[in-house]
């Protein structure tokens, strides 16, 4: 099994370069059609280029979330092509739902890092149902799941520049941070707007 890279400025640069450039014009162009804001990337561990990157497309199917959609393409790569799960960091815009925590495990990825928490989900873009199935289905509060398990580690991309000591580095992350947010603000006003008529059963 390769090591997980350690967040460190470099990597945490990288999956914001990925989330501002590769997974969000997707986000953005899919929320026209209806889709949620949720989007996943997957990047090469060794070199951290982009391997592949998608979106919500729960107007085809609810299970298509962010994460479900990259892993559906993901496994339409013939085997002899694709990349090992293990060579992989798995990235998501959000802190993944259960069905994609358990997507993620039983398809063999021994990390994910998210931007967004469950409740940002809730709070900032008015879509409670991650926490409300953890607390429902599974008697879960929120933060109550194993972030490290004997599966896989997982960490907040935003809480990672917490520890970043280099105060120039950690300003100009936070700066790329802030214009991320205000992008997924306005993809999520677009999507808030129309979702009434997108007939996704939990909008």
């Amino acid at each position: 099994m390769t090591e997980n890279p350690q967040p460190d400025a470099s990597l945490l640069r990288r999956l914001l370069e990925v989330l501002a450039k590769d997974i969000l014009p997707l986000t953005e162009r899919a929320v026209q059609a209806g889709n949620k804001i949720f989007g996943a990337a997957l990047l090469r561990k060794s070199d951290h280029s982009l391997y592949l990157a998608a979106t919500n497309n729960e107007i085809q199917s609810p299970l298509h979330h962010g994460e479900m959609h990259l892993l559906k393409l993901f496994h339409e790569i013939p085997a002899s092509e694709r990349a090992p799960v293990s060579e992989l960091i798995f990235l998501s815009t959000h802190e993944p739902c259960s069905m994609c925590l358990s997507a993620i495990t039983w398809s063999g990825f021994d990390n994910f890092c998210h931007f967004f928490s469950h409740e940002d989900s809730r709070d900032a873009f008015n879509i409670p149902h991650d926490l409300k199935i953890l607390d429902e289905v599974f008697a879960l509060k929120p933060g109550q799941y194993n972030t490290k398990n004997e599966f896989w580690d997982s960490f907040n991309i935003v809480q990672q520049l917490e520890n970043l000591t280099d105060e120039a580095i950690q300003q100009e992350l936070t700066a790329l941070v802030n214009s991320i947010k205000s992008r997924y603000e306005t993809a999520s006003n677009v999507y808030q707007s129309g979702k009434t008529a997108n007939h996704i059963p939990l909008n």
